[in-house]
């Protein structure tokens, strides 16, 4: 009993702290409470009525231009037509949207095919995605743009970086390596793109460019060639 009586007491004495605190606190709560809701609700707001409308907006508008794209039609893909928007309107008037960000994608491979190879860095590294095979033809087509530019060095890191994002995609990951090598040797960096043949017969054995490497390895530590260090 006296067990019983000692909790009856000890809940009085919980509920009177309680009660105490609400008192002394309860428009501060009430507020913070507020606030949160608020905040919420702006939040849900915002992504049902903004975010979620300016999405599909955006999507409808980069639908056209992937098109024009497709048939090769890269003046209006870019720029737009008569009957569509091109991406860089979508960049310009849908900013944080998906369908902005693979615009910077499809750009940059439309200035990379025009020749304007500033603008290709410009929009291709803007651009990223958590999906591994389109990332690395964005860097695979920055090296590309880079090459162009005759900033080698950088044309290099991303060719590299395009092989070692997605080395799934044989194929490709494996081009990108050679360019990254055979980028070397015309710099006339020799250890460097022995060093990348190599790792391209290593990890792509069964590709054509894996299976080709050992000639180019060849090449450079036996025959002496124009590209050789001196």
């Amino acid at each position: 009993m006296a067990d019983k009586k000692v909790q009856v007491v000890e809940s009085g004495d919980a509920l009177l702290k309680i009660e105490s605190f609400w008192k002394k606190y309860s428009k501060q709560v009430l507020i913070a409470l507020g606030v949160i809701v608020i905040a919420v609700g702006g939040w849900y707001g915002y992504q049902s009525f903004i975010v979620a409308p300016k999405e599909e907006q955006a999507a409808n508008a980069i639908y056209k231009a992937e098109a024009n794209f497709r048939k090769d039609s890269l003046t209006a893909a870019l720029k737009g037509d008569a009957k569509s928007k091109g991406f860089l309107y979508i960049i310009s008037n849908y900013g944080g949207t998906k369908s902005a960000n693979i615009a910077n994608y499809y750009a940059g491979l439309c200035y990379l095919r025009t020749g304007d190879f500033n603008n290709a860095v410009k929009y291709l590294k803007d651009f990223s995605t958590d999906a591994k095979q389109i990332q690395m033809m964005a860097y695979g087509a920055l090296g590309d743009a880079y090459g162009e530019l005759g900033k080698n060095d950088d044309a290099v890191t991303y060719y590299k970086k395009a092989a070692e994002t997605f080395d799934a995609d044989q194929l490709n990951a494996s081009e990108y390596l050679f360019r990254a090598g055979l980028k070397l040797e015309l710099m006339g960096k020799t250890t460097e793109a022995v060093q990348v043949y190599k790792e391209l017969k290593e990890k792509f054995p069964q590709t054509e460019k894996g299976y080709q490497a050992d000639k180019y390895i060849y090449r450079l530590i036996v025959e002496p060639n124009d590209f050789s260090s001196k």
